[in-house]
């Protein structure tokens, strides 16, 4: 079983070096915008899908108990992606976003792997201090386009699945099994890593 992870986390790494120079891979055609398209593009966006159902993976996994404390990072995630969204929207440029989304993947992968307890309001401002540039990359993506509101709310709705996706897959293996968890996050750190070599 170790086996075929090692195999998956490798298969990742070559595929993150395959892709083109940006950490902002599987960009939908935004000439198109609707809510599903908005709802498709985190979930068929390899960065995304790592980095939203880490969050979820890493609050449960990292949690004392079943409560509150498992949404602060979920929420800060989301609340913090729709910020730097409307501040693409608005036309406001971040230096270092691809960089950055590529950084987001590295650490949340190691704190999957090492399962980092942290305060609540710390949790929600590390992972939505990185949610802000996701965002800042979306909003840039939509800022001319028609239906960017219905595209947006999408993406919204999207996030907040991909992280209950992942709080409900680490709380079903937090105390069942250590070693699917840790790799998961393994891979996603390498794939991290793989993007920031290849835009460096």
């Amino acid at each position: 079983m170790r086996n075929r992870f090692f195999n998956a986390i490798v298969l990742l790494a070559v595929y993150a070096i395959s892709t083109r120079a940006s950490a902002h891979i599987g960009v939908d055609d935004v000439a198109h915008a609707s809510f599903l398209s908005g709802f498709l593009h985190p979930v068929t966006g390899l960065d995304h899908l790592a980095a939203m159902v880490s969050v979820g993976l890493w609050s449960a996994l990292s949690a004392r108990r079943a409560g509150p404390e498992l949404l602060w990072g979920p929420l800060g995630f989301a609340g913090l992606l729709l910020a730097g969204a409307l501040l693409g929207l608005q036309g406001m440029a971040l230096p270092a976003v691809e960089p950055m989304i590529a950084a987001s993947l590295l650490v949340l992968g190691l704190l999957v792997v090492s399962r980092r307890r942290m305060p609540g309001v710390a949790a929600a401002g590390l992972v939505g201090a990185f949610a802000v540039f996701h965002g800042v990359a979306h909003g840039t993506e939509l800022a001319n386009i028609g239906h960017a509101w219905d595209m947006l709310a999408g993406m919204l709705v999207a996030t907040v699945v991909l992280h209950a996706t992942g709080l409900a897959a680490g709380w079903a293996l937090r105390s069942v099994n250590v070693w699917v968890p840790r790799l998961t996050g393994a891979g996603v750190a390498v794939f991290g890593g793989a993007l920031l070599l290849q835009l460096a």
